[in-house]
């Protein structure tokens, strides 16, 4: 985060689901008789923490909008760190070093005890702490100390209250407490003791777990070290961004196993430790998007989690795994429980390998954007573990049955009546055509479709999108034998849609149409099979007839244009802007 003014505007920036933000404001402050509303300092004359509040609102919509949340959220947001929560009662004497490694790492630490009910909100305990506040965590030290009896290192924390004034730790190691007469002068100085009524002050760790419920760790990125920085112990990262699509990509937690496998899938590989260890220290955080700001809509957070797989040499190369993969495989590792907080958080030790990371919901069909990220010690690399947009377009031949030869020869009969003496047809008459074809085939009852006739048949962005992918001199009509080659396609696509469409409903639905997209030929990833659903499908996750008509067209013409510039198949192809607003009009 970051803050400067210019001419009564005050610019600042804040890290939102992997991009730094820069958010505008003035200086004008809500006021109540005089005071202000919201946050404000103890010195009259001080506002920058006010207008940075401020900011922070106009970021997610409103005042309003801040209301609840933990401190992960914000320390997230200011640093564009990741963050992690710890239960303090499940926690051992272990846990000071990663304390300690978290401190050296320059990471903000927060603690708060957690009140048993809303009334206790800010009540104060016998011993001088406040439930239900973020009391930062300022340093985590071993300090020596040299009793009569014996001498060694003691873990010490040092918290300080964000109201910044007496009230403070009244227990052992508290300002002035008896215990620091065993603590050498010198090492006193080295960790800055002071006892001010400054709300800082220091526990043992024993202590600190005792009384205090959770720690929140936000670990800094490489993206938030400053050059002065270097030579400190940093994490690698790595970022994707995501989305659960209702009827794509919204496969919902293992408990479903028919739509488990139809999530997200990364692949992660951790190469060796530089320093040989035989593993290394991994977090991996899920993060919801945009839920915050979408509360007035009435979206609520969703119980997000993941789980990881460890691949072998085998599996490794299956991309995207498959249902029979997770029924037949138990996951190496996952997060504790999903959850409907922002982001959910785990930290493991991995060994150097391949592991295949997927997040969901809890429950199938719920959409939401994500945002998943990996911190290591060591180096990793993060992609998609799914199939590569192959550029072969390859439609599914079935055997012509006598009834539906018979249709064929009167679809073209009709064709030349319609055309004319040129045997050419524009969009207009080609979807008279089409339509003809569609009210045949309804007699015979071969697809359940009848919505479409109802509507009116094909949509005329259908028949001109049909007419420009056949259309190779850019006349505006299709000549008899183009027409011929464009009416095997739509026959193989109705095909393929009465075999995918099992309920006769004249819709794909409940993932249907990525079975029916690869059986007709067309072998896609997440990422493209979420942007047709978005593009073609409706609310409920469902594809009608015109509408899958409509976006096998649109890939075809799509990929016969890449095609053509692309011979070799090297998944490069190169346009001049004319040549690509050419292309994009006609498509």
């Amino acid at each position: 985060m970051k803050q400067y003014s210019k001419n009564k505007r005050t610019f600042d920036r804040f890290w939102q689901f992997g991009k730094w933000v820069e958010v505008v404001i003035d200086d004008r402050l809500p006021t109540f008789n005089g005071e202000l509303v919201f946050l404000r300092s103890t010195q009259q004359n001080e506002f920058w923490s006010a207008l940075l509040e401020k900011a922070y609102a106009k970021l997610h919509g409103s005042y309003e909008a801040l209301k609840g949340g933990s401190t992960c959220e914000a320390m997230e947001d200011f640093t564009g760190g990741v963050t992690e929560l710890h239960d303090l009662d499940k926690v051992d004497m272990q846990f000071f070093k990663t304390l300690k490694d978290s401190f050296e790492r320059q990471s903000l630490m927060g603690a708060s005890i957690e009140p048993d009910s809303p009334d206790q909100f800010e009540c104060r305990t016998p011993d001088g702490l406040i439930m239900g506040h973020a009391y930062s965590v300022t340093k985590v030290q071993y300090v020596d100390i040299k009793t009569p009896r014996v001498s060694g290192k003691i873990p010490l924390i040092r918290l300080r209250n964000p109201w910044g004034n007496e009230v403070e730790w009244k227990g052992a190691w508290s300002d002035e407490s008896q215990e620091w007469q065993f603590i050498p002068q010198e090492e006193k100085n080295r960790i800055g003791l002071t006892f001010d009524k400054d709300g800082e002050f220091w526990m043992s760790f024993r202590d600190f777990v005792r009384k205090f419920s959770r720690l929140e760790i936000c670990l800094l990125g490489p993206g938030s070290w400053n050059s002065d920085n270097q030579g400190k112990k940093c994490w690698e990262a790595s970022v994707f961004e995501g989305e659960w699509v209702r009827g794509t990509t919204a496969g919902g937690c293992r408990n479903y196993p028919k739509t488990f496998s139809y999530n997200p899938q990364y692949r992660v590989t951790l190469e060796p430790s530089f320093n040989g260890a035989a593993d290394c220290e991994v977090i991996v955080a899920l993060m919801q998007k945009n839920r915050r700001a979408q509360r007035k809509m009435g979206a609520q957070s969703l119980n997000i989690g993941f789980v990881l797989y460890q691949l072998n040499e085998t599996t490794s190369k299956i991309k995207p795994l498959p249902s029979h993969f997770f029924l037949e495989n138990v996951s190496t590792y996952r997060c504790k429980a999903f959850i409907n907080l922002r982001e959910v958080t785990e930290r493991f030790r991995l060994t150097p390998g391949t592991y295949c990371v997927v997040p969901s919901t809890y429950e199938p069909q719920e959409e939401g954007e994500f945002l998943l990220r990996i911190f290591s010690e060591t180096k990793i690399l993060l992609e998609e573990n799914d199939k590569k947009i192959e550029l072969v377009h390859a439609i599914k031949k079935v055997n012509v049955s006598p009834v539906e030869a018979e249709l064929d020869k009167r679809v073209q009969e009709f064709f030349k009546a319609v055309a004319g003496d040129d045997l050419e047809v524009d969009w207009m008459e080609l979807k008279n055509v089409l339509d003809f074809s569609i009210n045949k085939d309804l007699q015979r009852c071969s697809i359940g479709p009848a919505n479409l006739i109802q509507r009116g048949g094909f949509s005329k962005e259908i028949c001109r999108s049909m007419v420009a992918m056949m259309d190779t001199d850019r006349s505006g009509k299709l000549g008899y034998e183009e027409f011929k080659t464009l009416w095997l396609d739509v026959c193989n696509w109705r095909r393929v849609f009465k075999e995918f469409d099992k309920g006769r409903s004249g819709m794909l639905s409940d993932f249907e149409l990525r079975d029916a997209l690869a059986s007709a030929g067309y072998q896609l990833n997440c990422r493209i099979l979420n942007v047709l659903m978005h593009r073609y499908g409706t609310k409920e996750g469902q594809i009608t007839f015109d509408d899958f008509i409509a976006c096998a067209v649109r890939l075809k013409c799509m990929i016969d244009m890449f095609k053509e510039r692309d011979p070799r198949s090297t998944n490069k192809a190169i346009f001049t802007f004319d040549e690509w607003m050419e292309k994009i009009i006609f498509s």
